[in-house]
């Protein structure tokens, strides 16, 4: 017998999985609810939700259509909230653009992504009207003066508040197809020019929805009603995780930064009264270093860290200030979060929960996970075997945009391909060892550049520290630390070596760990997205 499916009544309505339809519930239910940006300006959800009207009218204006790609460069402000849900309920495309980028970079992605209207922001104008030249498509810009005068560089259309507060709050939105576009971005590698991504709308609410659920199921440290939510990650990269949508379901409060300045967001963090944010490591030393010279209360605020490992070291810095820290992992094409760590405190052993809270997690819902060696033979779940973590996830980007040959190493086997090594528990969290290109290879063993990371972070003196494999004529490679000073003395190779020394000894670290040289260096090299540039060390020290 066959497959038998309902027979549906010719009026039960078809409900498509499209971003517009997170907003449904928050409107009617939180409508009294704040979206604050910075200490300028503060309106409620009915207010969020004209806006968003408003800003797909003045776009419609300016020639935007259905599969129409529209580009924004700014900080994380309410406007952006506004452009992640305007930009796709109108059946366009969103495309988040790094600001971080060189311009040539810029360039690159608005021409490839074939944008034509951009909404820029005042400190981008200088980068944009050299570029301008090199974008016959655009057809409009439209300023961003951001509490400034509204005078308009003479490439623009318009100023954003201006020809907002002129267009029609009641934009008719129409269903459509939940499969269409609705973001791109480019993330970039070590060769080559950045690649785009694109996630469909039914990825991105599958991915709202599954992103929630580990808050709801886990005790303590979570995210829901009551909780007052501020961004730290940049709203150009990969969604600001997809937590801007995962707020906006839920009704929350939320307050936007802007440009971030760490004593601007403790101010915002205790004036606003924020419970939850997100940011990579860096961002949270900026914050916790602000925090000591004031002498801050930043108790009663979550805080899960991506993009780079979570250390120890970190974790146990921020708790002191009364922050809960929390990994989490993913990547640009995995829209992005696959796991969280589980929020658990073992028998009062805050060793037992720092490291809970390190790991990269269990999968969320709807992520399977494996790992896998060179011939996508997958490898026991037991802790120890360490392979290539593959996922499958109903929301992972289907493809690098006009770029088969990547596309096909990226989905290699049907399963989407991270370049991380890591190791899987019989219990299913995820530790991510390090990456494939990261990876120290020494005396016939792999070294995880991470592990020793976070070794070294505990050490005196240490205040950051990345780990690099240099070339050895005898091991083939040997592990570098390179180190940012923390006090007034710079720390030795004896004295980290001491504290590797031990945990070789205790068994927890192989005895080719032993680092062969360290660097101390004013500041580590960083990527666009704030990632250490272990790629310009390399370049740098070998």
């Amino acid at each position: 017998m066959g497959l038998r499916f309902a027979q549906p009544a010719d009026e039960a309505y078809r409900f498509p999985l499209t971003i517009g339809h997170l907003l449904d519930s928050a409107v009617a239910t939180s409508g009294a609810r704040e979206i604050v940006y910075r200490d300028q300006v503060r309106y409620d959800y009915r207010v969020f939700r004209e806006r968003i009207g408003r800003l797909a009218s003045l776009l419609r204006s300016v020639g935007a259509e259905e599969g129409t790609t529209i580009a924004v460069m700014d900080w994380d402000s309410h406007r952006y909230l506004e452009a992640y849900f305007a930009i796709p309920m109108m059946g366009a495309v969103l495309f988040t653009v790094n600001v971080r980028l060189t311009p040539a970079q810029i360039a690159y992605t608005l021409g490839h992504s074939k944008a034509q209207i951009l909404l820029v922001h005042r400190d981008f104008f200088a980068v944009v009207d050299g570029l301008l030249g090199q974008l016959p498509q655009l057809k409009a810009v439209i300023a961003i003066a951001d509490g400034a005068p509204p005078a308009c560089p003479a490439f623009a259309t318009g100023e954003y508040e201006e020809l907002s507060a002129a267009a029609d709050p009641d934009f008719e939105f129409r269903d459509f197809d939940e499969n269409a576009l609705a973001t791109t971005f480019y993330t970039t590698g070590t060769t080559g020019n950045p690649k785009g991504v694109c996630f469909s709308h039914r990825q991105i609410v599958l991915h709202t929805l599954a992103a929630k659920a580990p808050f709801g199921t886990t005790r303590g440290g979570g995210l829901g009603h009551g909780d007052v939510y501020m961004p730290l990650t940049p709203m150009f990269h990969v969604h600001a995780w997809g937590m801007p949508y995962v707020a906006t379901l839920l009704g929350l409060k939320q307050v936007y930064p802007g440009r971030y300045d760490p004593n601007f967001i403790i101010d915002l963090k205790q004036r606003e009264s924020v419970s939850f944010s997100h940011c990579v490591p860096t961002i949270m030393r900026m914050v916790l270093e602000a925090a000591a010279q004031r002498n801050a209360d930043l108790s009663g605020w979550t805080v899960k860290i991506g993009g780079s490992p979570l250390t120890s070291d970190l974790c146990r810095q921020a708790a002191r200030k009364g922050i809960a820290l929390i990994s989490g992992y993913g990547m640009s094409e995995t829209a992005p979060i696959i796991g969280m760590a589980r929020w658990r405190k073992l028998d009062d052993d805050e060793d037992a929960f720092v490291a809970a809270m390190v790991a990269s997690g269990v999968p969320i819902p709807l992520v399977s996970a494996r790992i896998v060696d060179s011939q996508m033979n997958a490898l026991p779940a037991d802790g120890k075997s360490q392979g290539e973590l593959v996922l499958r996830a109903p929301w992972l980007t289907p493809c690098y945009v006009d770029d088969p040959a990547a596309s096909a190493g990226l989905w290699r086997g049907g399963w989407m391909h991270t370049q991380d090594v890591a190791t899987i528990d019989p219990d299913g969290t995820i530790i991510i060892r390090d990456r494939l290109k990261d990876v120290i290879k020494t005396g016939g063993e792999w070294l995880s550049s991470l592990d020793l990371e976070n070794l070294i972070a505990g050490a005196e003196g240490v205040a950051e520290v990345a780990v690099i494999g240099i070339p050895h004529n005898r091991w083939g490679e040997r592990p570098m630390g390179v180190v940012t000073r923390k006090g007034l003395t710079d720390p030795t190779l004896e004295s980290v070596n001491g504290r590797i020394s031990a945990a070789i000894a205790a068994g927890e670290a192989s005895r080719f760990a032993l680092l062969e040289r360290l660097e101390v260096v004013a500041a580590l090299p960083r990527t666009s997205v704030g990632k250490v540039d272990k790629k310009a060390l390399r370049e740098r020290f070998y």
